[in-house]
């Protein structure tokens, strides 16, 4: 049986994570850890709250009493855990640039708490997840990012996460500690908070509202389904190697086709969108070279983005009541 600590798994990918991995490990004990920030949803696990293996813990990563509690197994008779799934960070863009000191408390400081602890505690094993925005921007004809590709970031959240990313390598090969890392592309799917793009225009359009884009909406992602994500990190958790890095992506689509697939869904023309001033130091466009964990772990997405887009819409039109107080 492993033992599993998440962090963050309140949070919209960590929620996927955690549901993914109760699904299809049931031997396993997870310790879900999240502070319950605006962001955070205990909700969206709570049919998980009785089962056995499963417990959640409302804290901050930046608790270092609490984390010492939970894994010296003071804390409530818990099991030690043996594997450490850090999703916990502050991620929206735009309140980066509002205010950057809560994403450098949290991304930077936090991460390295849990570091000490994961060392301090028996070298225990270590997952970070990140985002393809620390390598910065690319043009329309670069090549995608690698694993090896220099950090570039160019707002205050993605500087934030290189930090840590280099705080979790620097662990790795100052003390040994047994880490891998992840950097992803732009997830979507179910219970994402409604700031974020997708489910943003979805909410709004449901609200008879129309969807604000920036500049253009010419700006170019990658699009994960969450649940592809959640197959990729237990490809690497199981399997991954030691010390190692794997960036995780999927389609290339424009802001602007995705939203033009999002209302063609649901009805609606493209007078429901609205062109707004564009965001400062806007990335134009994140790709991510991905045959490193294919030929690997034989990893590849399965769940097609106009099939994962239809199922995402499904999913906040049959769940209204739980974004709907999230709106501000």
């Amino acid at each position: 049986m492993r033992k599993l600590f998440v962090t963050g798994g309140a949070g919209f990918i960590g929620v996927n994570f955690v549901r993914y991995w109760r699904k299809h490990h049931p031997e396993d004990f997870i310790i879900n850890f999240d502070a319950l920030t605006y962001a955070g949803c205990r909700e969206s696990q709570a049919e998980l709250e009785d089962q056995d293996r499963y417990h959640f813990v409302q804290g901050n990563i930046c608790d270092e009493a609490l984390l010492h509690e939970i894994f010296t197994g003071v804390y409530e008779s818990l099991p030690k855990p043996d594997l450490m799934v850090h999703f916990a960070a502050e991620t929206h863009v735009d309140r980066s640039i509002r205010d950057s000191s809560p994403f450098v408390k949290t991304n930077v400081l936090g991460t390295q708490v849990l570091l000490e602890v994961a060392l301090r505690y028996g070298k225990i094993r270590f997952h970070h997840v990140s985002t393809d925005e620390v390598f910065g921007s690319l043009g329309p004809e670069d090549a995608p990012f690698t694993e090896s590709t220099p950090y570039a970031p160019r707002s205050p959240y993605a500087a934030s996460k290189a930090a840590s990313d280099h705080l979790v390598r620097s662990y790795y090969e100052t003390y040994g500690l047994p880490v891998t890392i992840s950097n992803c592309s732009n997830n979507y799917g179910s219970y994402q908070f409604p700031e974020k793009l997708l489910p943003f225009a979805i909410t709004n359009v449901l609200r008879e509202k129309k969807v604000p884009l920036y500049g253009t909406g010419q700006n170019i992602r990658e699009w994960l389904h969450v649940e592809d994500h959640c197959r990729a990190l237990e490809l690497i958790l199981l399997k991954g190697e030691i010390g190692e890095t794997y960036c995780i992506g999927a389609e290339e689509y424009s802001n602007v086709e995705v939203i033009r697939a999002l209302l063609s869904l649901m009805g609606k023309d493209e007078s429901w969108i609205e062109y707004v001033s564009d965001r400062p130091g806007h990335d134009w466009r994140y790709a991510l070279d991905c045959s490193k964990i294919r030929a690997e772990l034989s990893w590849s997405p399965l769940i097609p983005f106009e099939q994962g887009l239809a199922d995402t819409l499904r999913w906040y039109q049959d769940h209204e009541n739980w974004w709907k107080e999230k709106i501000v």
